[in-house]
């Protein structure tokens, strides 16, 4: 299952898939810059922006930094 949006907030590490990325289940590591995603919980992941501009949707919470 993946993370709810309330472990989820910017500044925080994780794992994201994108769009092109769906059908292979390719993982890219990012901070998140913002949150996209309004709802709670969505079952394919929140969707987020990372610092590098890359969107996509949160499989894993990796950490925080600072």
């Amino acid at each position: 299952m993946t993370p709810p949006r309330s472990q989820i907030r910017p500044g925080v590490t994780v794992d994201i898939v994108q769009k092109q990325d769906q059908p292979t289940g390719r993982l890219t590591r990012g901070v998140v810059a913002q949150l996209l995603t309004g709802s709670a919980t969505h079952p394919h992941g929140i969707k987020v922006r990372l610092v590098s501009g890359q969107v996509g949707r949160v499989q894993a919470v990796v950490g925080a930094e600072g």
